[in-house]
Formats: C-alpha cells, sequence, structure tokens
C-alpha cells in the first residue's frame, strides 16, 4: 500500500474514533478509560469528566454520585409511637429530647420559672392528638384578646378595634373559616379598659368569667386562642418573608403556673393548669409544624411563670404576632400561614 494510501486510512481511523467517543462514555467505558493514567500525569482522583463535558455528560456522571432515595431518607419525618407522623426528622426528634437542646432551641424560659425535665415528654407532646372535626356548623374555635386595645406602628385605634389586634383576630377567623373549613368565634369583650381608661392589670381576672360563659354556651368549642402582639424596643423588626410577602413573626406563649425561688420551682398557689402538659404539646407541636411549614416565621416559645389564660382548654395558646413596631400589613399577612400551621395541627 502506498505511503499516501496508508495515511488517508489512518486519518478516516482517527475522525471514525473522534465521532464514537461520546457513545463509549455514555456506554461507561469512558470513566474507566479516562481514569487510566500514565507514570507521570494526574493521578487518577484528580481528573474529572465533568471538566470535560459540561452539559449531558455532567448530569449523567453526577445523577450516579447519590441515590434520590437516600436523600429522601435523611429527610423522612418521624413517625410517633402510635404512628402518628410528626414535623421533625428521627435525628432531629433524638435531640430534642435532651433538655439543654430543647431549651437552647425551642424555647426562651423566663427567669421568674424554669423548665424541668418531667415538664414534657417530647416525643409524648408532639404524638399527642390534638385534631378536631371541622365543621362550620357551630364553632370549634374561639379567638378572643385579653388586651384587645393593642395596635401597630400604623394603626389609628380612634377608627375602631379593627385597626388593631382585634382586626388581624377578624382576618385569622376569615381564613380558617372559608380556606379550611374550621368554625370560628371571634370574641370582642375588652378586658384592658376600665372605666373608659386603659388598664391591662387585672385584665386577666376581668376575661375569665366571660370566657368560661361563652364556653359553656358553645360546648362545640375545644380550641382557645388568646392573640396579642408583643411590645419590643423601638429598634426590633419581628419581619420575615413567606411568599414574596412581608409577614410579621409570630411567638407562641405558655405559662408553666410556677415560681423559680433563688433555683427551687414553686407552684403559685391558686393558679393552678390541669391542661398544662396540653398546652405545652400544643405549642410544640405548632412550633414544628410552622418550622417544617415556614422557617423563620415563628419565634422560640415564650415560657413564663404565670397561668395568664391558658387553663380553661386543653388546646389553649397565647399567641403574640408582631409588635408594636410591625404594621398592619405584615399582621394581617401572618395570619395565612398561622392558619395552615393551625389547621395542620388541628385537622391533620
Amino acid at each position: 500500500m502506498k505511503k499516501r494510501d496508508k495515511t488517508w486510512l489512518n486519518m478516516i481511523g482517527l475522525i471514525f474514533f473522534l465521532l464514537a467517543m461520546p457513545l463509549f462514555f455514555r456506554m461507561g467505558g469512558g470513566e474507566i478509560a479516562m481514569a487510566e493514567v500514565l507514570p507521570g500525569q494526574a493521578a487518577a482522583g484528580g481528573l474529572s469528566l465533568s471538566a470535560l463535558f459540561e452539559r449531558e455528560e455532567k448530569a449523567v456522571v453526577s445523577a450516579n454520585i447519590i441515590g434520590a432515595d437516600d436523600v429522601k431518607f435523611s429527610k423522612s419525618l418521624a413517625v410517633s409511637a402510635g404512628g402518628r407522623p410528626l414535623y421533625v426528622t428521627g435525628e432531629e426528634l433524638a435531640k430534642m429530647r435532651d433538655l439543654n437542646y430543647l431549651k437552647s432551641h425551642y424555647y426562651i424560659v423566663d427567669s421568674r420559672t424554669s423548665l424541668l425535665s418531667e415538664d414534657i415528654d417530647v416525643e409524648q407532646a408532639l404524638g399527642l392528638d390534638l385534631t378536631i372535626e371541622k365543621t362550620t356548623k357551630e364553632p370549634k374555635v374561639l379567638i378572643f384578646h385579653t388586651h384587645i386595645h393593642e395596635g401597630f406602628a400604623d394603626s389609628d385605634m380612634s377608627k375602631g378595634l379593627s385597626e388593631g389586634i382585634w382586626g388581624a383576630g377578624e382576618e385569622l377567623k376569615r381564613i380558617l373559616e372559608e380556606e379550611y373549613g374550621i368554625g370560628v368565634l371571634h370574641h370582642a369583650g375588652q378586658y384592658d379598659i376600665v372605666n373608659g381608661k386603659g388598664q391591662t392589670t387585672g385584665a386577666y381576672e376581668r376575661m375569665e368569667p366571660p370566657i368560661r360563659e361563652i364556653l359553656a354556651k358553645y360546648p362545640s368549642i375545644e380550641v382557645c386562642i388568646d392573640l396579642h402582639r408583643d411590645g419590643v424596643p423601638e429598634g426590633t423588626r419581628l419581619v420575615t418573608e413567606i411568599d414574596g410577602k412581608k409577614c410579621a413573626q409570630v411567638m407562641f406563649f405558655n405559662g408553666l403556673c410556677r415560681l423559680n425561688k433563688n433555683g427551687t420551682p414553686q407552684l403559685i398557689s391558686g393558679l393552678e393548669n390541669p391542661y398544662l402538659k396540653e398546652n405545652l404539646a400544643f405549642s410544640l407541636q405548632m412550633k414544628t409544624a410552622a418550622e417544617h411549614l415556614y422557617p423563620d416565621f415563628t419565634r422560640k416559645i415564650y415560657l413564663n411563670a404565670y397561668r395568664f389564660s391558658l387553663h380553661m382548654l386543653p388546646r389553649s395558646s397565647l399567641i403574640e404576632v408582631g409588635a408594636q413596631t410591625n404594621t398592619k400589613a405584615e399582621v394581617w399577612n401572618a395570619m395565612k400561614p398561622l392558619a395552615q400551621v393551625l389547621a395542620s395541627v388541628l385537622t391533620e
């Protein structure tokens, strides 16, 4: 064969090899071939197919690095002893069994009280069935406001209660009824005013008799929500963003009915709460549900020494929505995620 013909055949062979290389890599042989190195070259571990093929070949190789099932397994939610799905992973549940971890990640404990290991069994609390039957034919939830005159940065309370926390309660009622089919009675009793003047002292004592009358009149009510707004330093802004909207952050609040006397827990006589464990379970379930659905929406659960309005039903919660530094729009926007958190605990 002439030298010119031989050169021509070599060129055809080279062209054929170059054209076949992509198919070769797709068959899996390319990764092995590229790992074969000669002395003095980069070590096999330093070679990367993704550096050579940044599009399709990169996707083919990287897809086999870790299986999707492995990712799902690591993020799967835990299940309670009774078979109820929880809103935390098994790994997080194990951490929560440590009281120090629980206190540092889920609670703010007021200096006047203390959280004890016997106060809350995390697995039992998260597994407690707090669900209710959905209906709008009768009220299932009572929303009231021990401090109904609490307003926001742009509230004009001279225009009426709808400018403040009561208006937020109306929005929460609307969403729970229209979107989740949960009947709500929204009470407009004013307990932070005496003889026409604002007075928060004694409001919890003034609130209780009328609320008990409502609960007696409507035995269908299974949930009590005392809706408030917090008071914070003027430079503090309790805001997060959900679905592109600025929302006030919320905080669940519990009273332990116990003072911390020089490091010794002491029950407060006359301020007992027979539903303390259920209250604590309710707030913890809402906190974990919120973290799962809307991270950064809720602050840590606040634990105070006193009873407040949490002793009349097992499913009782005092909820602080934003503060005086939030706008009405931020607070109203927060009612949608708050309603979903409530519905997830009460109906799912």
